[in-house]
């Protein structure tokens, strides 16, 4: 295989990579644009050196790696005062124990296993489980607040309104199309909104979403859809906040979890 033949392979896989770590770059800020500027910043020292990608560790290792070499050298768990976060989000989450956020994420949205964690964060493997459960018990216990559910399957959002019940929050109503959407949201104002992409009557969650933002700019989203990657383009303005479907429990919790830490209501409780 020729070097150029290298080159070629390796920004393939990549690429295949690069929309999930922007979900996790957007996570850990809370806002798009920060989220990207670390992403970026990842992909200009991988052009400096390439050498992790033949560590033996698979692309997406290697990726969430480097992303982390970065990282972990800022010291600002929102990405700086130009984040768009507010500052009382920067408070909660400097409160946090170091690395906790990161490893819940790695492990519960991201999927990776506690040696592939332990790579990327540069720890030991028996650290991270400590990690994990300190985030859990730092976060879960750290922010109560209103959340709205639009999803058109009874039985989803059934199971989603139990889970974030069971963290402590109060699930405001379950809109099944866009106009009920639009009409709680702004009749309610959640602190929090849990999104499906396609509902009932054909109609958008992402196009509800947009309306409600018209009137409601800050209130994190968390959308839940079979496809995580066509919302990740870069093309437009993108959720802070993304689920796969087929989602687990887990994974619910811990974008829940996140997603409050950025919210700023005054209905809040810590």
């Amino acid at each position: 295989m020729s070097p150029t033949d290298g080159t070629l392979d390796l920004s393939d896989r990549i690429a295949a990579e690069l929309p999930y770590l922007r979900r996790y770059a957007r996570a850990l800020t809370g806002s798009q644009s920060s989220g990207d500027k670390y992403a970026i910043a990842t992909l200009e020292a991988i052009l400096q050196d390439r050498s992790i990608f033949g560590a033996g560790i698979r692309a997406r290792v290697a990726l969430y790696k480097c992303f982390h070499a970065i990282w972990s050298t800022t010291g600002a768990p929102t990405g700086g005062g130009d984040s768009g976060v507010t500052s009382r989000a920067q408070d909660l989450l400097s409160a946090l124990k170091p690395n906790t956020r990161e490893a819940l994420l790695l492990s519960t949205v991201e999927e990776f296993t506690p040696e592939e964690i332990a790579t990327v964060m540069d720890v030991d493997t028996s650290e991270v489980a400590h990690l994990t459960q300190t985030a859990r018990a730092d976060m879960e216990a750290g922010i109560i607040g209103r959340i709205m559910v639009i999803e058109d399957e009874p039985i989803i959002a059934a199971d989603i309104s139990a889970i974030v019940e069971d963290l402590g929050h109060s699930v405001v109503g379950v809109a099944r199309t866009r106009d009920e959407a639009v009409e709680m949201g702004k009749a309610e104002k959640p602190d929090l909104i849990l999104a499906d992409i396609q509902l009932a009557d054909n109609s958008s969650g992402i196009d509800a979403v947009n309306d409600l933002m018209k009137s409601m700019p800050d209130t994190p989203v968390i959308f839940i859809t079979a496809f995580p990657e066509r919302l990740l383009t870069g093309d437009k303005h993108e959720p802070a906040f993304l689920i796969s479907k087929p989602y687990k429990e887990d994974q619910v919790i811990s974008a829940v979890s996140q997603a409050m830490f950025f919210a700023s209501t005054e209905t809040l409780l810590a």
